[in-house]
């Protein structure tokens, strides 16, 4: 169900013409740090993958995606990407690119059963990142190192922005946090993964939560990740379970936290089994894109999405994502928004 939070006395800096300009000035500028600390080459992407090759992203298992049939195809069924978590890799080992070079591209979604908030659209727009890494990579040392490239992208964006538009200053933290899921499971047992959240956000600014998708201590986990691209069951060697997490901030709008990212070392073929069988669906093995992989065909690599509407929401501190994009909101939406004087594009 549809929900909104509205913030008390909320006023957008930018009218809608500065607005679109900064979008601009944040995606041009961002997405050329980005490329530059990553390695990262553009590539073109699809819109939408044929249905049944399990080259889409599932998501958490239950997200529909929206398909179509193809009539010079035969009436072959499409299907709209969720995200190009697995369709990179293939691109990656394709362009038989070295550890330490990647990809980046523009990606376009729809979710359709996505729940419609203030950060939560049916329109999903994204930088999709891979970058081919050596198996001596796949470490939490290695990861924590991306991470604090990425972290200082946006570092260098906020200060763009504030260059160019004095009344919004710098609100990010000098350095990232790095906690583990499983360790605020121990710290609150009481409070909801989402609570948690708030709780270390709240007092660090910006935290990289580790170890998204695998069995927390208690048999929950903390988020819903796919058993086929990020590897959240291996053991990283320090008593915690899982190679990947969420970038998040906190919103000094909105006063709770956002995660503009998630990304992760991707499974390997061992991972890849013991994730299928704890999610009991071994029968994704036979799949197209997960027998190339359990057969050593792909690329070892890391990667991940930045929410590109999210990053320009966040650094012009808005209060809702429908004012950095155009999407489609219910009547009720729209209505409680213009009432707030939070424009919707």
């Amino acid at each position: 169900m549809a929900q909104l939070q509205v913030p008390g006395g909320y006023k957008a800096l930018l009218n809608e013409k500065e607005t679109e300009h900064a979008i601009v000035l944040i995606k041009d500028f961002f997405q050329l740090a980005l490329s530059t600390e990553l390695n990262l080459t553009r590539v073109t992407a699809p819109l939408f993958v044929q249905s049944g090759l399990g080259i889409n992203d599932d998501l958490n298992g239950v997200e529909r995606p929206v398909r179509f049939p193809v009539k010079d195809m035969g009436d072959a069924q499409l299907e709209i990407v969720h995200s190009l978590a697995k369709w990179k890799r293939l691109k990656v080992t394709d362009m038989a690119l070295k550890p330490g070079f990647g990809i980046y591209t523009d990606m376009n979604a729809i979710r359709a059963d996505e729940e419609l908030d203030n950060l939560h659209s049916l329109y999903v727009d994204q930088w999709d990142w891979e970058m081919c890494i050596a198996g001596s990579d796949r470490s939490i040392p290695y990861l924590k190192s991306v991470v604090e490239k990425i972290y200082r992208c946006l570092k260098r964006t906020e200060f763009y922005i504030y260059d160019r538009y004095a009344a919004i200053p710098p609100v990010l933290p000098e350095h990232i946090t790095f906690l583990y899921a499983d360790d605020l499971q121990r710290q609150y047992p009481d409070k909801s993964p989402k609570e948690r959240e708030t709780e270390v956000v709240r007092k660090y600014g910006a935290v990289f939560l580790i170890g998204i998708g695998g069995k927390l201590p208690d048999g929950s986990i903390h988020d819903g990740r796919a058993p086929d691209y990020d590897d959240w069951i291996t053991e990283s060697g320090d008593g915690h379970r899982g190679l990947n997490g969420d970038l998040l901030v906190w919103n000094p709008v909105l006063q709770s936290a956002m995660e503009l990212s998630s990304m992760g070392v991707r499974v390997s073929p061992q991972s890849l089994e013991a994730q299928l069988a704890e999610r009991g669906c071994p029968e994704r093995s036979r799949l197209e894109f997960h027998r190339r992989l359990l057969a050593g065909e792909l690329s070892q690599t890391m990667g991940g999405g930045i929410g590109q509407s999210r990053l320009c929401m966040y650094f012009l501190r808005k209060a809702h994502i429908g004012e950095t994009q155009v999407s489609t909101w219910p009547d009720s939406m729209r209505a409680d928004c213009a009432k707030a004087g939070i424009r919707l594009l």
